[in-house]
């Protein structure tokens, strides 16, 4: 709120009286002179400045009523020392503000009362700023700490009180995608200890990407189920179906030069599960050790 402040030439009337009044406190003779009436008994001019004027919030003197004195929530003030504490701006006839009991002008209150730069200390007065934990930025001191170059309306990343454009941050601190040795900004896969882009970690055969899918290695290379039961892995001599090690069965029986999931490597005659178990070999079948001895 700006105010304006209240003037008038003096806390009482001052008139020219024509009887023999006296000063109340010095006793001279009032006959024909000027002289103030306070509370009612009549003062001569110096005594009123002496003993009942108010004092300048300012100076300390006394404001005498042959001058002009201005007032404010009841301080008071002479005409020339009304001024700005910032500027010194007379404010006798301008608008003001106050704050902390300091009278100011109304440009040095705004600027007293604006947001300090986080960067330069200085008050952000209007245009464009920016706000970040707490503190706020002329935009134009709002810059990547590592290019100084102002980050303005972009996206930025921080590092503890440090702040860095995109590019600047990937270059400083991103990991690096062991396919395309380009910077991972967002999300990616870790893989045997390396850092993968989700896009890059794909299937070795159909290029699917293989992030948050079931995938299985051959020979240093990753497959999708699919690729990895149609075009690398061994057959099941006992039903012929892929062994991929998902799933029903992970475990492998080799048996010269055959492979069986482990639910099917059975007795040919018998079906009794021979895992763990002795069996015989006659030609291409499989027996349990009673229905070998039987054959």
């Amino acid at each position: 709120v700006a105010y304006r402040a209240a003037s008038r030439p003096g806390s009482n009337i001052v008139v020219t009286m024509a009887d023999s009044s006296h000063c109340f406190y010095c006793r001279e003779d009032l006959g024909g002179k000027r002289f103030v009436r306070s509370e009612g008994k009549p003062v001569c001019v110096r005594c009123h400045t002496k003993f009942c004027a108010n004092s300048c919030a300012e100076c300390h003197r006394p404001i005498s009523v042959e001058t002009k004195e201005l007032s404010h929530k009841g301080r008071h003030w002479h005409e020339e020392c009304f001024r700005c504490t910032k500027c010194y701006k007379p404010l006798a006839k301008e608008p003001f503000n106050t704050k902390d009991e300091r009278i100011m002008c109304v440009k040095c209150c705004s600027r007293d009362a604006a947001p300090r730069c986080h960067s330069c200390y200085k008050p952000i007065l209007g245009g464009m700023s920016v706000a970040y934990k707490g503190n706020s930025w002329h935009d134009e001191c709002f810059i990547c700490c590592s290019c100084k170059r102002p980050i303005a309306s972009q996206s930025f990343l921080s590092k503890g009180e440090d702040v860095y454009c995109n590019p600047c941050y990937d270059e400083k601190f991103a990991k690096i995608c062991f396919c395309c040795k380009k910077p991972i900004t967002s999300g990616g896969v870790n893989y045997q200890d390396q850092p993968w882009h989700s896009h890059c970690f794909v299937c070795s055969s159909c290029s699917k990407p293989l992030a948050g899918t079931s995938f299985t290695t051959h020979q240093d290379q990753v497959f999708c189920v699919d690729c990895y039961k149609s075009s690398v892995a061994k057959k099941c001599s006992g039903c012929q179906n892929p062994i991929t090690g998902f799933g029903k069965g992970v475990n492998v029986v080799n048996f010269e030069g055959g492979s069986w999931h482990e639910y099917c490597f059975n007795c040919k005659s018998c079906s009794l599960s021979l895992s763990n178990k002795r069996f015989v070999a006659k030609g291409k079948d499989i027996l349990c050790t009673d229905c070998g001895n039987r054959e």
